[in-house]
């Protein structure tokens, strides 16, 4: 990529694309462009050919998706294929009618076996079941990764797929029910240490009736979280992941990705932490980062998910990136900035 190429971040205020793109500017690139969902629906097949034709985009960051936590995905099963196939469908294709240079596609670790060898390498995708709780998002996944591999060998693109791990940062959701367990553990703390504090007017600023919290699991002595603890997952800073993609579109080609295959599949790359961290240890660590002096109980009632989901990521590394931010400094990091960017969202 030149500092001058055109370059276009979907999904550029969620919580990877938000990450690129502030990297992107840091870096000097002078020519980025974005569009809110207002101005360019991305499921919208026709609208998305017309902005490819009119923009003449050198290179693609694909990081837009339909996304969320157990509950979400378990719930809104259909919203989460079909949004997200629509568009990829959309992008993926009106960017090879457009011959863009590089597309770099945002993948998920869910896309692999519920019970897959630790840690996951890439060639362990679709040898076996997925996790029930999410498959029709890891399903529309496997979909676009295939996409871009299939647009590589037939048409001689230069679509490239990252399977990140579980991501956190400044820019995350922090719905209670909705967002991933990082940041919804992080706001369920922090409004519990109000609770215990006798915050009420910060808890209505955050949240709203202080007598609601207990739906969620928030009282003045506990905080809840679902399932038993024991499951064990792999963080990483949306600026490592950030810092990760823009050295892919840098350095890396489909052609390297390739080399010595016979049988050319699973071609993506995973890019992860290269330590896990079990739920409960999680939970401890974040109520000691926020403060919070009360117990924490464990519903395991509530589902799990998958046991373990530590990913491979020697390919990535040997290929030049490794991250730089540890667990504890990203959390730090994440509450101090939730702390002075706090606005009332449920």
């Amino acid at each position: 990529m030149q500092k001058d190429s055109k370059i276009f971040v979907a999904g550029h205020r969620g919580l990877v694309g938000s990450a690129i793109l502030q990297e992107l500017q840091k870096q000097g690139y002078n020519q980025i462009i974005t569009r809110h969902r207002s101005d360019l629906d991305l499921c919208d097949f026709a609208k998305v050919g017309e902005f490819f034709k009119s923009e003449k985009i050198d290179y693609v960051f694909f990081c837009a998706a339909k996304v969320g936590g157990i509950l979400a995905n378990n719930t809104y099963r259909a919203d989460f294929i079909y949004e997200n196939l629509m568009m990829q469908n959309a992008i993926l294709f009106h960017a090879f009618q457009a011959n863009v240079k590089k597309l770099l596609f945002l993948g998920s670790s869910c896309i692999y076996p519920k019970h897959s060898p630790q840690p996951i390498r890439e060639d362990a995708l679709l040898t076996s079941e997925l996790e029930y709780t999410n498959e029709p998002y890891a399903i529309a996944k496997i979909a676009g990764l295939k996409m871009c591999e299939s647009f590589n060998l037939q048409y001689h693109t230069n679509f490239l797929s990252v399977m990140p791990t579980n991501l956190y940062g400044e820019n995350d959701q922090f719905e209670l029910q909705g967002s991933h367990v990082l940041p919804a553990l992080l706001r369920k703390f922090h409004l519990a240490k109000l609770l215990q504090q006798n915050q009420e007017e910060e808890i209505w600023k955050d949240f709203g009736d202080p007598k609601q919290l207990a739906q969620y699991g928030i009282f003045q002595d506990k905080v809840e979280i679902w399932g038993s603890g024991k499951p064990r997952r792999e963080f990483l800073h949306s600026q490592d992941m950030a810092k990760a993609c823009i050295h892919i579109m840098q350095n890396i080609n489909f052609s390297d990705l390739i080399k010595e295959q016979t049988q050319i599949k699973n071609t993506h790359l995973n890019i992860g932490y290269g330590e896990d961290i079990s739920i409960k240890d999680l939970a401890y660590l974040i109520k000691e980062i926020i403060g919070f002096k009360g117990k924490i109980a464990f519903d395991q009632s509530k589902p799990d998910g998958t046991m373990q989901k530590l990913l491979d990521s020697s390919k990535i590394r040997a290929l030049g990136w490794k991250p730089s931010i540890s667990l504890k400094e990203g959390i730090i990091q994440v509450y101090q900035h939730y702390l002075t960017h706090s606005h009332k969202r449920i």
